[in-house]
C-alpha cells in the first residue's frame, strides 16, 4: 500500500465531469466507488458494489428523493441507495441501516478530493483554488487508466528529457534547454524551454491547429508531490495553466486526466479552447504509449544530466509523508 501513498489527497474529479444523476465509477487504493451528483449540486460516493449481490452501482442510474437528493440505483434488482448507505428491501416498506459505507469527500468549489479513507497525511494544495479564481475553466481532456504504478508514472511525467523523444510527434521537440529547478520540499518548480523544428505553411493550411504551436516551447511547471502538475503557459493572446493530475487506482494501474484554465489576454483566446485541449490530450496518449512500451524494472546504468525532477519524486516517494530538507534546487 505504501507504493500508493496513503495519505495523501486525490483529485477524484471536477464537477464538470460529472452530469446530474448519472453515476460513475471511480477508483482509488484498489477499491472501486460510485460517484454522483444529485439536482441540488451534492456530491456523493459509495462502494461501487451492491449489498445483496455485488451488482456495479456505476451501471445503474439514480432516482430523486422526497428530500431533493438522489439514490444510486442497483442495475440487478433495483435497490435505492441512499447518500448514507441506507436501502429499502422490497415489501418492508423501512429503510436499512447503513449497508454501504460512504466515501470521505472534500469538496472545495469544483474540485472533488479524498483521502480514501485513509488519516490525512498531507494537506490538500490551495493553488488549484487560486487558479479557479483568476482563470477562467476550458476544459478537462485525456482521462484514462493506465496499466502502470503510481512511482512510474511520476518519473515519467518528471523526466524532463523524454521531451524529445516521447513528445517529438505533433510538437516536433528538437532538444530540451534546461534552466532551474526550485525545491521547495513538496513543492517545486522547473523552466526549461524546448525549440520545436517548424511545420511548412501547407502544414498548417491542412491542419491550421498547428499554428497556435510556438517555435519556442516556453515551460514552467510547477508541480505538488504527488498528485499534481501544472503547466503554465503564456501565448501572444492569453496565459493557460494546464494541470495534469494522477490517481493510485490500483497498486499497477494509475489514473490520469487534464484541466484547462486560461486567462484571455484577447477575445480570440477563447476561441482556441478545443485546440488546447487536444493538444493536452495528445500529451498524455503519447505517454501512455511510451509507458506501454517500457521494460518495467530494468536497472537504470545510465545517468543523464538534467534528472533533477525525478530525483524529486525519488526522495519524496521514499520520505512520504515526511518533508525532507530541500536540497535539490539548482
Amino acid at each position: 500500500m505504501q507504493s500508493m501513498l496513503p495519505g495523501a489527497p486525490w483529485l477524484l474529479a471536477h464537477q464538470s465531469m460529472l452530469n446530474v444523476n448519472q453515476p460513475r465509477k471511480v477508483s482509488l487504493y484498489g477499491s472501486d466507488y460510485v460517484l454522483w451528483k444529485d439536482a441540488a449540486g451534492a456530491i456523493h460516493a459509495l462502494p461501487n458494489a451492491c449489498a445483496h449481490m455485488g451488482a456495479m452501482l456505476s451501471e445503474g442510474w439514480c432516482e430523486a428523493q422526497s428530500d431533493g437528493t438522489s439514490a444510486v440505483v442497483c442495475p440487478f434488482h433495483a435497490l435505492q441507495f441512499d447518500a448514507a448507505g441506507c436501502t429499502v428491501l422490497p415489501g418492508s416498506g423501512k429503510k436499512t441501516l447503513p449497508q454501504l459505507k460512504p466515501l470521505e469527500l472534500v469538496i472545495q468549489g469544483d474540485f472533488i478530493w479524498s483521502y480514501g479513507g485513509y488519516e490525512p497525511k498531507i494537506a490538500i494544495p490551495t493553488v488549484l483554488n487560486e487558479l479557479a479564481e483568476q482563470y477562467y475553466f476550458v476544459g478537462h481532456t485525456g482521462e484514462r487508466s493506465i496499466e502502470t504504478d503510481l512511482l512510474t508514472m511520476l518519473l515519467n511525467m518528471h523526466d524532463y528529457n523524454h521531451q524529445n523523444g516521447t513528445h517529438r510527434d505533433l510538437f516536433r521537440i528538437t532538444e530540451v534547454e534546461f534552466h532551474q529547478f526550485v525545491d521547495e520540499g513538496h513543492h517545486s518548480h522547473a523552466f526549461y524551454d524546448m525549440p520545436t523544428a517548424p511545420y511548412s505553411l501547407s502544414e498548417k493550411l491542412r491542419k491550421p491547429d498547428l499554428m497556435l504551436l510556438p517555435s519556442t516551447i516556453k515551460a514552467h511547471l510547477e508541480n505538488y508531490f504527488p498528485s499534481l502538475i501544472i503547466f503554465h503557459g503564456e501565448m501572444p493572446l492569453g496565459k493557460a495553466a494546464q494541470c495534469h493530475f494522477f490517481i493510485p487506482e490500483a497498486e499497477h494501474r494509475t489514473r490520469t486526466y487534464i484541466l484547462l484554465f486560461g486567462q484571455a489576454k484577447h477575445p480570440a483566446f477563447k476561441l482556441f479552447g478545443n485546440s488546447y485541449l487536444k493538444f493536452g490530450k495528445v500529451v498524455v496518449d503519447q505517454d501512455a504509449d511510451i509507458l506501454g512500451k517500457l521494460y518495467p524494472n530494468t536497472p537504470q546504468k545510465i545517468k543523464l544530466n538534467n534528472e533533477v525532477g525525478m530525483d524529486w519524486v525519488r526522495r519524496n516517494f521514499e520520505s512520504f509523508p515526511n518533508v525532507m530538507e530541500p536540497n535539490l534546487s539548482r
